[in-house]
């Protein structure tokens, strides 16, 4: 898991961009509308991407207070540079927002199987990149969770790693009455990289 880490150059107590925040970005600019979430926006580049690039009005979250900085700092960059950009508010998932307010949620989870030491509490990195035992411990809970704040006819893009277990995303998206169809997907030589399209 640290090879995993150092090879996507993490080194920082914030998330920065890789390919998995591509994949992300390019499924929202395609199919974003109307008022986003980012949810876990790390550096807000996704963020940003979307406020940039699209007709939308963007709000980011993140759980990690080093994270809302740079995320807000990256927001008032676009605003000096014309664009509309985004508000930054501290939170974990979407326990802080309304219900019915959103029409996109988009959500780059931690996704990698914890090491068998588990993972440090205050290791900012470390809680971005892991997702429990299984990889699912920020997954499930996200999709138990974010039909609250989707509008109706409303759309969640989440990214799913093949090391978190794709089939058992699929099953408790299902559970918890989500359609979903592939909005984008890649392979790399250490997994394959899909952005599932949620709606009820």
């Amino acid at each position: 898991m640290k090879d995993l880490a150092e090879r996507r150059g993490m080194n920082t107590s914030v998330y920065q961009p890789a390919e998995d925040s591509g994949l992300l970005a390019q499924a929202a600019i395609d199919r974003a509308q109307g008022r986003v979430l980012e949810v876990g926006t790390g550096s807000g580049w996704v963020a940003a991407q979307i406020a940039e690039k699209t007709d939308t009005e963007v709000v980011a979250s993140d759980i990690n207070p080093h994270a809302c900085k740079q995320a807000i700092g990256r927001a008032e960059k676009l605003r000096e540079e014309g664009h509309r950009g985004f508000d930054v508010v501290r939170g974990n998932l979407v326990g802080p927002f309304r219900d019915d307010v959103f029409d996109t949620v988009a959500f780059n989870p931690p996704y990698l199987p914890e090491h068998p030491d588990g993972t440090p509490q205050d290791d900012w990195m470390e809680q971005a990149l892991t997702g429990g035992e299984d990889g699912r411990a920020v997954i499930d809970p996200f999709l138990d969770s974010v039909g609250r704040v989707l509008k109706p006819d409303g759309e969640a893009l989440l990214l799913v790693s093949s090391l978190s277990g794709y089939d058992e995303v699929l099953a408790h998206a299902e559970a918890n009455g989500f359609d979903h169809e592939v909005a984008v997907q890649e392979s790399y030589p250490f997994e394959t990289l899909t952005v599932l399209a949620l709606s009820k």
